[in-house]
């Protein structure tokens, strides 16, 4: 019988054990480790006990040859996980706990990395949406499957952090220059443009074909705009272009955070070099760190999650003003 993977009783009559914490479930069904998220009211954002559960549930299952294969799910209608605990991580650093906010790096980045090498395949239903820290536990899993639901994203450039949870070792792998319009954008993706661009493995239902999807189509203004490794140069281009879809991009990376857009852009460049999901997530937990010591982020997350007046007081008024001395700053050089 497999054993559980956190204090917790055993279903009577002796059937398969079920671990319920009021922030995650698990459970072994049929051979099938099943994780769900249970913070549906919070699109089940990610706190470290959720994070620590989690990881013990891996760790009991890896060796565990009653169970086959893992399941990640979410609880509620609204998505699978909207990322980390946010204004949870926001609050911890207003109060002065930089050491216990970017703790929650080196309990998440460590999980980002275990299920990308998991020896047991990993599935995960990417159901409404599944952003930040939700594309951690899933991306880099085995079989993704998406729902007509389906929103991907890594948004973090619009809260003053940047795309991690090494998630720019898929992006930079996507079609063309797709992945650099996620990363600098933060912009979602349906299940459509996501099959398309390598993001899921199949879905349940599709309301557009992935040769018409959003993506696909708008490939080759996006491939032609966002080439190259100057963000100024990008965006210049964005503004020179007449394509109908092109003034609506420029509008959402001009209100994003300059600093994290220009670190966005050169992680997804590194990050199409390195040979792991483990070797990005090592890039991850520097910036990581740097971000959390920064102030971008405490005002990003104010802005949109805490008094959501969605105006940013960001240090940098436009991304031509952050130095290039400042980008390698963060990533420690």
């Amino acid at each position: 019988m497999s054993t559980p993977t956190t204090p917790g009783g055993t279903t009577p009559g002796g059937t398969d054990p079920e671990v319920i914490t009021p922030e995650v479930i698990t459970s072994v069904q049929n051979g099938i480790g099943r994780i769900e998220l249970n913070r549906p009211r919070a699109i089940n954002a990610l706190t470290r006990d959720m994070l620590v559960t989690i990881q013990q549930a891996v760790d009991a299952w890896r060796e565990d040859d009653e169970v086959t294969r893992i399941e990640i799910t979410g609880r509620g209608e609204r998505g699978l996980c909207s990322g980390a605990d946010v204004r949870a991580l926001r609050q911890q650093l207003v109060d002065g706990d930089l050491a216990g906010a970017v703790e929650f790096f080196d309990i998440e980045y460590p999980l980002n990395a275990d299920l990308a090498t998991y020896p047991k395949p990993v599935w995960s239903v990417m159901d409404g949406i599944t952003m930040g820290g939700g594309m951690g536990l899933t991306l880099h899993g085995t079989r993704r499957i998406g729902t007509h639901t389906t929103q991907l994203a890594m948004p973090e450039v619009g809260i003053g952090l940047f795309p991690d949870v090494g998630a720019t070792y898929e992006l930079s792998r996507m079609p063309g220059e797709t992945g650099t319009w996620m990363a600098l954008t933060g912009n979602p993706v349906d299940a459509s443009s996501a099959l398309w661009a390598g993001l899921l493995d199949e879905t349940d239902e599709l309301r557009t074909h992935p040769d018409d999807s959003w993506l696909a189509t708008n490939r080759s203004w996006i491939d032609e705009c966002f080439a190259g490794d100057d963000p100024v140069a990008i965006l210049e281009r964005l503004e020179a272009h007449d394509h109908p879809e092109v003034a609506a991009t420029l509008q959402v990376i001009l209100g994003r955070c300059p600093l994290s857009v220009a670190v966005a852009l050169e992680l997804v460049r590194r990050a199409a070099h390195q040979p792991s999901v483990a070797d990005v997530l090592q890039i991850d937990r520097v910036l990581a760190g740097n971000f959390f010591a920064d102030t971008e982020f405490i005002e990003g997350v104010r802005a949109q999650l805490v008094d959501k007046d969605r105006n940013p007081r960001w240090r940098h008024a436009h991304v031509g003003e952050v130095t290039r001395a400042e980008v390698l700053a963060m990533f420690g050089e």
